[in-house]
């Protein structure tokens, strides 16, 4: 089990300053997640799960505790060698989508090859931008700006702009979370292909408990510490759901 154990943590706690005082935002959080695995982290606001995520993937570091990742102890790292760890291993998508609105969506879905060690030439980023863009069914709508698109189809090129380095660590943070329940199912169907079909491990935050039976287990955090961790017996599938549901034709 070790060797397909992809992200694992031991003892990891997280403190900011605040005032005189500190703010204890994890408090000895172990856990372990396998390569391939989808896996939803829900709690309450200020419960502790975006710094999980945020240690999850490498935008912070423990304040004590071990975060390994692919079995390398990442806790002790530099800025810029969690930088590049970042580059190389993981691709995030956010509930806002962050893109930059005065570029298309294949240059947003190209920026972070510019960020790579050797990046490549022009002709290279433009085919392998395309390519992810085909995965979440827009390659159509490469020269579309941000806002020539619904927003479901600014998180499906904010997914494309996270699969540009073929991460193989996907990590959501509330990305339905701006979104109505069927452009939601289809992001999550997006996701659920993308964990099924390319094997990318999936660790995603959200608030809403629908979306949490998407994936195969349940992680509940709350005051800093893990309460549940829990499979789900029997996953739901998005493209099921989007099957059952009624089209909604636009006015």
């Amino acid at each position: 089990m070790h060797n397909n154990t992809v992200i694992r943590m031991e003892n990891v706690r997280k403190n900011y300053p605040m005032g005189s005082g500190q703010v204890h935002a994890l408090r000895g959080v172990s856990t372990s997640v396998a390569r391939g695995e989808m896996v939803a982290i829900m709690g309450p606001s200020g419960s502790g799960k975006s710094t999980l995520l945020n240690i999850i993937g490498c935008l912070d570091r423990p304040s004590e505790g071990q975060y390994l990742l692919d079995g390398i102890n990442v806790s002790e790292m530099s800025r810029d060698e969690l930088a590049g760890v970042r580059n190389r291993k993981i691709g995030f998508i956010f509930q806002g989508f962050n893109l930059l609105s005065r570029i298309p969506a294949l240059s947003n879905v190209e920026l972070p090859l510019l960020y790579t060690d050797g990046s490549p030439d022009k002709r290279e980023m433009e085919r392998r931008a395309l390519e992810a863009l085909s995965w979440v069914g827009l390659k159509e709508y490469g020269h579309h700006l941000p806002n020539q698109l619904s927003g479901g189809q600014q998180q499906r090129v904010a997914i494309a702009r996270a699969l540009i380095n073929n991460p193989s660590i996907l990590l959501a943070d509330e990305p339905t979370g701006a979104l109505d329940t069927r452009t939601g199912t289809e992001v999550i169907d997006v996701i659920q292909q993308l964990n099924k079909q390319k094997g990318i491990t999936v660790v995603m935050v959200t608030h809403e408990p629908n979306i949490a039976l998407y994936c195969q287990r349940v992680i509940r955090v709350q005051d800093g510490r893990i309460r549940e961790d829990r499979r789900v017996e029997c996953p739901r599938s998005a493209s099921e759901d989007l099957g059952n549901m009624p089209v909604e034709v636009e006015e």
